[in-house]
């Protein structure tokens, strides 16, 4: 496998420096990556590096990941156009940690000599001094050369704390730290971060007197011009208390045609013949949105589970599906909340239960607004309980709570109410 080449079908190289695929073709490379510790999770924006060291692995080069316990202290300007607030160390760790577990998941880190690996730039920043780092960093980089990138030029009109202005430098001591101590001699990152990276790359030359290469990965953008990885809600994250399975699943469920073309390529392992035979498949059928289930199905696999890709289709089907009793009560309460989230909350008490149906209904809760109406329409079968349909008589008893405290009603199709028993 061709690691350049393969990104390259992929859609997945944005900018790519004279001679780094040469270097990829003529021996195995370390590469890296850094990860913004900024939240205890990574969200699916992630994917994408996260898939190119994927590929960087299975190529046979060795992936390292670097997580920015020091840069982190700092604070990133690119792509940005306020400064943020700085996490304390605490937080920073916790983040860190949360973050390293996530990524266990994609990677080997047991598998040789291209085993990934894991490093922190706080190991290497904790022992130099201010004094030491101007000295021996600074110097080998111009002002002028700093302000000729863009995450500086387009911030100098609303301002920039030198904090942030070093970052640039900080991030190039990186790369070359990794390049002197562990070989490293390309550095991987989004395009917003090409001009962090060619400092690297320049600090290795001036310094070290060495050869280092780098490529950058697209933004990738919705077909509506959206961000990607953005909800109504937030965004989409990859540990489960933050984004459930079933979200998760419905992101990429929800796709439209044309990100799917491109999603499914970017985001899951499928060969080139395969993608290109399910796009065929899709364009002929497309109501079958063969390509959202294949990316929904094998990227909530990889990020979750098999058991939680299970849960999220059966949930999906009680929305959109027929579906019982029985498979409304084999949904943990994570799930089942994440289904019916956003629909109408009302409370009763246990003893609510031994009420009439229409009392329940129509008194106890506002899912009618009369006794009338409720009688009218169990009348004529567009009731349910729990997905089944009830006639007048029907009485509500401990065995019809799901997890122990709710009942859903439905009133016709498509409109659903929760009714949480205290």
């Amino acid at each position: 496998m061709n690691f350049v080449e393969e990104l390259k079908w992929r859609g997945m190289i944005h900018d790519i420096m004279p001679g780094t695929q040469k270097q990829f073709e003529k021996e195995m490379t370390a590469a890296y990556i850094g990860f913004d510790p900024t939240a205890d999770s990574l969200h699916i924006g992630s994917l994408v590096p996260i898939m190119v060291l994927v590929h960087l692995q299975r190529a046979g080069h060795k992936p390292f990941i670097l997580v920015g316990g020091a840069t982190g202290m700092v604070g990133d300007p690119s792509g940005k156009n306020k400064e943020r607030n700085l996490l304390d160390e605490d937080t920073l760790n916790h983040n860190l940690n949360c973050m390293q577990k996530q990524l266990e998941q994609f990677l080997d880190f047991d598998c040789g000599k291209n085993s990934a690996e894991v490093v922190n730039n706080q190991d290497w920043f904790n022992n130099l001094s201010f004094l030491d780092f101007i000295r021996d960093v600074g110097k080998h980089i111009s002002v002028s050369y700093m302000m000729a990138k863009d995450s500086v030029k387009n911030r100098l009109e609303t301002g920039m704390s030198f904090t942030e202005f070093s970052y640039q430098l900080v991030q190039g001591y990186d790369f070359y730290w990794l390049w002197k101590n562990k070989n490293c001699k390309v550095q991987l990152g989004g395009s917003d971060q090409w001009g962090n990276i060619v400092t690297g790359t320049e600090l290795i030359r001036r310094k070290g007197e060495g050869k280092a290469f780098a490529m950058t990965t697209p933004l990738i953008k919705k077909e509506d011009g959206g961000k990607f990885g953005k909800t109504e809600s937030g965004n989409v994250w990859l540990d489960k208390a933050k984004t459930s399975p079933y979200k998760f699943y419905q992101f990429w469920l929800n796709s439209s045609d044309e990100d799917s073309k491109n999603y499914i390529k970017i985001f899951t392992l499928k060969s080139r013949e395969e993608i290109a035979k399910l796009i065929a498949e899709h364009e002929q059928a497309p109501h079958l949105r063969i390509l959202q289930n294949t990316i929904a199905e094998e990227v909530t696999t990889r990020v979750h589970s098999k058991e939680d890709l299970a849960m999220s289709i059966k949930a999906s089907s009680i929305l959109f599906s027929k579906s019982t009793a029985e498979d409304l009560k084999s949904l943990d309460e994570d799930t089942f909340l994440s289904v019916f989230e956003g629909v109408p909350q009302f409370e009763i008490s246990k003893t609510d239960l031994s009420s009439g149906i229409l009392d329940v209904l129509a008194e106890k809760t506002e899912v009618f607004e009369s006794k009338g109406e409720a009688r009218r329409m169990i009348k004529s079968n567009a009731v349910s309980i729990n997905k089944e349909k009830i006639t007048e008589d029907f009485q509500l008893s401990e065995n019809d709570l799901l997890n122990g405290k709710y009942i859903l009603a439905q009133k016709g199709k498509k409109n659903y109410f929760l009714i949480i028993v205290a």
